[in-house]
């Protein structure tokens, strides 16, 4: 089984499929190394999306085509210094620039060089992400949120359906207002929900199982409560 940490070069140039993209931005959520790493991928991705194409070699193209989705350029429990870092991200966006451009895909057409990227991987990798992962029985749910921002995002795992004829509503919890609606969840098991509202004021924030449709504020007891560390 890959180790989900190698997939960060090729969530950075947008390789995965649908399955392993969400399971990997399940695993952002946690991992600030990762994070890290793909915000310095693209970084360097915006640098490269200057320079002039250039055809790889067919052995090339399909050498690190093979390997991209496995190869990982730094493993994240070494923190090298910055300088260091840089440069092998530098190497592996590289790469894989060489070969989207032999493909016939530009690199600054990927999802990261758009003017507006998802609020949920901007949330995700920013470089202030504060994340609180809490287990809810056999599941579990990390809320990560980012001041500069001002977003918030929870990514669930193996999240048991609300019983029927409710929702699970979610909130930010914030100083003089109480609880303030941040939307609905859908059902699902495994998802990435933006939080709606600005969390810039927020020091945490919450679920609850709701009517259908939602309340205006909390009707139940919180199922879970994920502050956020100052």
């Amino acid at each position: 089984m890959t180790d989900v940490h190698a997939l960060s070069g090729a969530y950075a140039v947008d390789a995965l499929d649908d399955i392993e993209r969400a399971a990997f931005e399940r695993h952002l959520a946690e991992c600030a190394d990762c994070r890290a790493e793909v915000a310095e991928l693209r970084e360097t991705a915006a640098l490269l999306a200057a320079t002039e194409a250039v055809e790889p070699p067919p052995a090339l193209r399909d050498r690190v085509l093979a390997d991209i989705a496995t190869v990982r350029p730094l493993p994240p429990p070494v923190a090298p210094p910055r300088s260091r870092r840089r440069l092998g991200n530098l190497v592996a966006a590289a790469a894989a620039t060489v070969v989207l451009l032999g493909a016939g895909l530009a690199v600054w057409h990927q999802p990261w060089e758009e003017e507006n990227p998802t609020i949920a991987e901007s949330v995700l990798t920013a470089t202030d992400a504060q994340s609180t992962t809490l287990e809810l029985g056999e599941a579990t749910a990390t809320v990560t949120h980012s001041d500069s921002l001002g977003r918030a995002v929870i990514v669930t795992d193996d999240m048991p359906p609300p019983p029927e004829g409710k929702v699970y509503q979610l909130w930010f919890d914030v100083p003089g207002e109480g609880m303030v609606s941040a939307g609905l969840m859908p059902v699902a098991t495994d998802q990435t929900v933006v939080l709606e509202g600005d969390a810039t004021t927020a020091t945490g924030a919450g679920i609850t199982v709701e009517p259908a449709g939602g309340s205006e504020e909390p009707t139940t007891p919180p199922v879970a409560v994920f502050p956020f560390d100052a």
